[in-house]
């Protein structure tokens, strides 16, 4: 029975997430739909529920007004069958009404609900730019992600509860009591329009303060999660203290936000009880007065006291639930912020896969500028060709990074246009663009996970075999085979740590290597991807790499000379432009930058050819 209630509604979606409303209302209902028919069912058996109860406070009106007129000797006779009716009601309708309403609530929509949204939210923030990753905190963007969908859970199913429950019993408290004398209606009227005022004057305040609090709470998460993933920077420098004093500051505004909204609760509870009090005196007065002038029996006054006493208790029910549907309309305007942001590198609408079946990359006057409206690419145009390997020269911030980055699609370019194999990159499918790129990096980081699924990244269809040959021609397997963790997994089964700090450098490109060979793709991107390495290993991997390499366009990135001296082309950059162009015996005897720069790497001795042609990539050359 729980099971098929746990199944009506699916917490994973299959459409694809579309880009968020950001206004409140929009963005909650967008993050509904499917969930309303299990919300409206709910928010009917609520209804019955408050029905039943001010019914059963009426009937108790009643009951005392058959006990204090009637004969004990008839009493059973004239209006059992009235207490059967009642007995069933309370044993079997009423809490089978709530059985019910619980199990739509509670197995269908509090887990399935909240996470629907974290489904939706992960799978649109997944293919956000590269840009959105940089101008936030990973820990904050997590923390928005679960507070987020929390929070529409509890606005949404608050908000029906609360309005539901409120209109049928009000409604059904002043029917009831007005029915017996209108005059006793009267407090409880005016006692709802101090209630609403008191709510209005309260309530947006809270709310304020609960967004205010919501953004300190994710800061300071965020700071937190900063120092831990960094943990090695902070004990290097040996800034355990900044970095305490640096969370205790976000510590510190979050508790601020804390203590601001404590203080409005304070002043919202203690003038609500004293209206509850003043409620609860005049009505029992009043009640008492209209009896002693017989305008009203004695059960309608057990009837108004009973009611202004469930009264007093769900005043304060609603009161925190209407609070907290305001903290938590903070927290889902907060993360609005986040969440509904536009992906600035998008899919065009019918976007085919690419083909990529030579490997000719061509960037045809593209600009970049970040944003800047200058800088950094400026009218480049370059043609690499099929199966030729570049390597990419230039000073730090030349641009040899961003014109990878561009070839990725990590960003859209301003201007121009790239080509691979006559196709224009922003007109096909990012995902399958990446597919057919390699990319080796200097910073590389590894997922959390085994080395055997961060080497099946690559290519997650492919068997152990495979993976196991990709390991040992990065050089990779020996090491690989002693690796153990803390739960005793050991081997390809050991997990690598966050980022893959439970290794060394060397050790996470090796993996990052055979990832990448296993991955086999026809263009191959190498950004320092030996510069982890020690000699010996690198002397042992760049054999393996340039056999990778056959039959593959390549382009390698490398601020140590001697490592791309022997590729099929040099490529200089300075400044966004390419100027210069040749072998490296070319560029060389021009006596341009690159000169300058091999110059200044080789101490002012120029390297013979026998040299360059016997270093360890003019070996590899030599071996195709």
């Amino acid at each position: 029975m729980f099971r098929w209630f746990e199944k009506r509604l699916d917490p994973f979606p299959a459409a694809e997430p579309v880009e968020p409303p950001k206004t409140l209302v929009a963005f909650c209902l967008h993050y509904t739909k499917g969930s309303w028919p299990f919300i409206a069912v709910s928010a009917i058996l609520t209804a019955l529920v408050a029905l039943a109860e001010v019914w059963m406070f009426g009937f108790l009106g009643s009951i005392v007004d058959w006990l204090s007129a009637q004969n004990r000797e008839t009493f059973l006779q004239t209006e059992g069958w009235k207490l059967a009716a009642m007995a069933f009601v309370v044993l079997f309708l009423l809490p089978g009404t709530v059985f019910i309403n619980s199990m739509v609530n509670q197995q269908t929509l509090m887990g399935n609900y909240p996470m629907r949204i974290r489904w939706q939210v992960h799978r649109y923030l997944l293919k956000q730019s590269m840009t959105f990753y940089q101008d936030e905190f990973a820990g904050r963007i997590a923390t928005k992600l679960m507070q987020t969908a929390l929070a529409v859970r509890e606005c949404v199913i608050k908000l029906v509860d609360v309005l539901n429950y409120v209109i049928v019993y009000f409604l059904g408290m002043l029917f009831i009591v007005g029915s017996a004398d209108w005059r006793l209606a009267a407090p409880l009227a005016i006692w709802l329009v101090c209630y609403v005022i008191l709510l209005r004057y309260f309530i947006p305040r809270l709310g304020k303060v609960a967004e205010e609090q919501a953004d300190a709470r994710s800061m300071m998460t965020g700071r937190v999660v900063d120092s831990y993933t960094n943990i090695q920077t902070v004990k290097l420098f040996s800034h355990s203290r900044r970095e305490a004093s640096f969370a205790r500051e976000g510590m510190s505004s979050f508790l601020e936000t804390v203590y601001r909204s404590m203080r409005l609760v304070t002043g919202l509870y203690g003038v609500l009880y004293v209206l509850n009090s003043v409620l609860l005196t005049a009505v029992t007065a009043l009640s008492i007065w209209l009896w002693l002038g017989e305008a009203v029996s004695i059960g309608a006054v057990a009837v108004v006291i009973g009611l202004v006493l469930r009264l007093w208790g769900m005043s304060q029910w609603i009161m925190w639930e209407v609070s907290g549907l305001f903290e938590n309309i903070g927290t889902v305007q907060d993360g609005i912020g986040s969440i509904s942001m536009p992906r600035l590198v998008e899919d065009k609408p019918g976007a085919k896969e690419i083909v990529v079946s030579k490997g000719e990359i061509a960037f045809e006057n593209i600009g970049f500028h970040y944003g800047k409206g200058k800088g950094i690419i400026e009218h480049l145009s370059l043609t690499i060709r099929p199966g030729e390997k570049v390597g990419l020269v230039g000073r730090s911030g030349a641009g040899k990074s961003t014109l990878v980055n561009l070839l990725l699609r990590f960003y859209d370019l301003e201007s121009g246009r790239i080509l691979v194999d006559g196709q224009d990159i922003s007109a096909v499918a990012q995902d399958s663009l990446r597919a057919e790129i390699g990319m080796v990096t200097q910073d590389t980081s590894l997922l959390h996970r085994s080395v055997r699924d961060n080497i099946l990244y690559g290519r997650p269809d492919a068997d152990d075999d495979m993976m196991v040959e990709a390991a040992r021609r990065a050089s990779a397997a020996e090491f690989i085979a002693g690796l153990s963790d803390p739960k005793g997994r050991k081997g390809y089964d050991a997990h690598v740590g966050e980022r893959g700090v439970k290794l060394s450098g060397g050790q996470r490109q090796r993996i990052a290597i055979a990832r990448v060979m296993l991955k086999d793709a026809p263009i191959l991107i190498l950004d320092e991807a030996t510069s982890a390495l020690d000699s010996e290993v690198e002397a042992a991997i760049q054999e393996n790499l340039y056999r990778l390499m056959e039959g593959k366009t390549v382009i390698a990135i490398a601020h140590r000379l001697s490592t791309i001296a022997a590729m099929d082309r040099l490529v200089v950059m300075d400044q966004g432009r390419v100027i210069e162009e040749g072998s490296h015996d070319e560029l060389v005897a021009r006596g341009g930058l690159y000169a300058q720069l091999w110059n200044r790497q080789s101490g002012g001795f120029l390297p013979s050819d026998e040299s360059v042609e016997n270093g360890p990539i003019g070996k590899g050359l030599a071996a195709e």
